[in-house]
C-alpha cells in the first residue's frame, strides 16, 4: 500500500522553522517600533542594581595624632587614646603621625553587596513560598471539609471557597491589610503571605477534592476489605493517585501564586515589583527595567514548570497517571 505524504503543515520541522519566524518577526517589528520613540536606552546602569561595590570605611572617633604600628591604629588627641583593630582586607589610609580630624578616613575597603533586585528576588521567593504551603494546607484540609458527612463542614468550606473565588485577590490583600492586619497588629509582610496563602487554598481545595473524587469507589471497598480504616485508605491508596491527577492543575496554581505574589507591592512590600517601580522612579528607564523585573519572574516559573514536568513524567513511568 502507497505511503502517504504527510502535508507540509503537519511537518513538525517545518512547524518548528515557521514559528522561529514567527517570533523573529515579532521581535524586529517590537525593535522599530522602540527604535522610533526617540527613547534612550540605558541597559549599562541595570548590572548595578543587581549587584555592586560598596565602599567601608573606619573613621576617627575624635582629633588627634595617629600611630601606626601593623594592623593596629592608636589615636592620640585631647579626648584621650584609643587603639583601634584594623581587620584583614582593609587599606589603611593614614601614616604614622599624621594629624586627623573627627570623621577622617583610617581605612577603607570595597565589597560586593547584592542590589535591589536580589533582594527583591528574595523577598518574592520567600513570600512565594511560604504562601504556597500554607495554601497546600489549607486546600487539602478545605478539601476534606467539603467531602465531609457532617453538614456544618461542608457548609463552612462551600462558604469559604465561595467567598474567595468570587471576589479580587488585590481587594483581599487591602481588606487583610487594612482590617484583619491593624485588628491583630500583624506585619505586612504576613498580612501579604495570608492572603496569597488563603485565596490559592480555596482553588487548591477545589482541585484535590475533584481529584480525590475521580477516584475509582471500587478502591475504597477494596481497601475496606483488606482492613484498612478510613485514614489508611486516603493515606495509602487515594491521596498518592489523586496527587498524581492533580499535580498538573497544582504546578499551575503554584505559578500563578509566583506571578499574583506582586499585588503584594501594593501594601509596600518590597518584591520585585515594588522594586521595579523604585528604580524607574529614580531612572526614568521603564522599557529596561520592566523587560528584565519580567524575565526573572519567567525564570522563576520556567523552573517551576520543569520541576513538574519531571515529577509528572517520573509518576508516568511508576504508573497509575
Amino acid at each position: 500500500m502507497a505511503k502517504q505524504h504527510q502535508s507540509l503543515l503537519k511537518n513538525k520541522t517545518f512547524g518548528h522553522v515557521v514559528a522561529v519566524l514567527f517570533f523573529v518577526v515579532i521581535g524586529y517589528a517590537f525593535f522599530i517600533s522602540a527604535s522610533n520613540m526617540n527613547y534612550i536606552w540605558k541597559w549599562n546602569s541595570i548590572p548595578k542594581y543587581f549587584a555592586h561595590e560598596k565602599t567601608v570605611i573606619i573613621d576617627a572617633p575624635f582629633d588627634g595624632v595617629v600611630s601606626v604600628k601593623e594592623n593596629k591604629i592608636t589615636l592620640e588627641g585631647s579626648d584621650g587614646e584609643q587603639t583601634i583593630v584594623i581587620p584583614d582586607g582593609y587599606d589603611i589610609k593614614v601614616f604614622d603621625g599624621a594629624s586627623l580630624f573627627e570623621y577622617d578616613v583610617i581605612a577603607s575597603t570595597t565589597q560586593w553587596e547584592p542590589g535591589p533586585l536580589l533582594l527583591g528576588l528574595w523577598v518574592t521567593l520567600k513570600v512565594s513560598v511560604i504562601s504556597a504551603l500554607l495554601a497546600l494546607f489549607i486546600g487539602m484540609f478545605v478539601a476534606f471539609m467539603r467531602m465531609s458527612s457532617y453538614q456544618f463542614l461542608n457548609d463552612i468550606a462551600a462558604v469559604y471557597i465561595t467567598v474567595i473565588r468570587g471576589t479580587p485577590l488585590l481587594v483581599q490583600i487591602f481588606i487583610f491589610y487594612f482590617i484583619i492586619a491593624t485588628i491583630f497588629e500583624l506585619d505586612r509582610f504576613v498580612a501579604g503571605a495570608l492572603s496569597l496563602g488563603i485565596f490559592f487554598g480555596a482553588y487548591i481545595a477545589e482541585v484535590l477534592r475533584g481529584a480525590i473524587q475521580s477516584i475509582d469507589k471500587g478502591q475504597y471497598e477494596a481497601a475496606k476489605s483488606l482492613g484498612m480504616n478510613y485514614g489508611q485508605t486516603m493515606a495509602f491508596i487515594i491521596m498518592p493517585q489523586a496527587l498524581k491527577r492533580a499535580l498538573p492543575t497544582l504546578v499551575g496554581e503554584m505559578i500563578a501564586l509566583v506571578k499574583d505574589s506582586s499585588l503584594v507591592s501594593v501594601i509596600s512590600i518590597t518584591d520585585l515589583t515594588k522594586v521595579g517601580r523604585e528604580i524607574v522612579a529614580n531612572t526614568f528607564s521603564p522599557f529596561e527595567t520592566w523587560l528584565v523585573i519580567a524575565g526573572m519572574y519567567f525564570g522563576i516559573t520556567a523552573i517551576l514548570s520543569y520541576i513538574g514536568h519531571r515529577i509528572e513524567k517520573k509518576m508516568k513511568q511508576q504508573g497509575g497517571m
